[in-house]
């Protein structure tokens, strides 16, 4: 199991991976989860601890499942 910041980094990256193909911008999904812009750009770049909640809210503007979001396997 990777250490809190790999796991970190590797959910943002996951994350903004998900926001790019879907061609949406940050200002968008944070405005949409109710995140500051500053705080969603902190948590793709893994400088954040993302509560269950947040990436379920995520999830569910990327259009993806909560699992999809989290696959970070592939």
């Amino acid at each position: 199991m990777a250490d809190k910041k790999q796991l970190q980094i590797a959910i943002g990256k996951r994350i903004k991976e998900l926001r790019e193909q879907k061609n949406i911008s940050q200002q968008d999904v944070a405005g949409l989860c109710n995140i500051e812009k500053s705080n969603f750009s902190r948590l793709e770049a893994g400088n954040t601890n993302p509560t269950l909640y947040t990436l379920s809210k995520i999830a569910e503007h990327l259009g993806v499942t909560l699992s999809e979001l989290v696959d970070i396997e592939n």
